[in-house]
């Protein structure tokens, strides 16, 4: 099994900066992608960001040039820098993990619990 495990969420205030986290651990023989969604109350679950393991990221239209993800491949590790937050960005953020458990096994998709974050004044 693999379990992924997001931390760094919170309350913050419009124009203001959070860092999430998100650590894969348990039987990994690869990670492939990895990213980070979020889900509005009364909206669709969105991609917000997504990095290949060689590096290639892509975003939505709404976050470029106001976040970046990372990874730390070594420890299996995304990172989602959010700066100039927006009180549209308050929202649950989810992160997962397209991720290989044996040489022999087909990829399949892992997803975290979850993290609040708020941005309000």
């Amino acid at each position: 099994q693999v379990q992924l495990v997001e931390s760094g969420g919170g309350l913050v205030q419009p124009g203001g900066s959070l860092r999430l986290s998100c650590a894969a651990s348990g039987s990994i023989f690869r990670i492939d992608a990895m990213g980070w969604h979020r889900q509005a109350p009364g909206k669709q679950r969105e991609l917000v960001a997504a990095v290949t393991s060689g590096g290639y990221t892509n975003y939505a239209d709404s976050v470029k040039g106001r976040f970046t993800i990372s990874r730390d491949n070594a420890n299996n590790t995304v990172f989602l820098q959010m700066n100039s937050l927006k009180p549209e960005d308050t929202a649950v953020y989810y992160c997962n993990a397209d991720v290989k458990t044996n040489w022999n096994i087909k990829t399949s998709d892992y997803w975290g619990q979850g993290t609040q974050v708020t941005v309000s004044s």
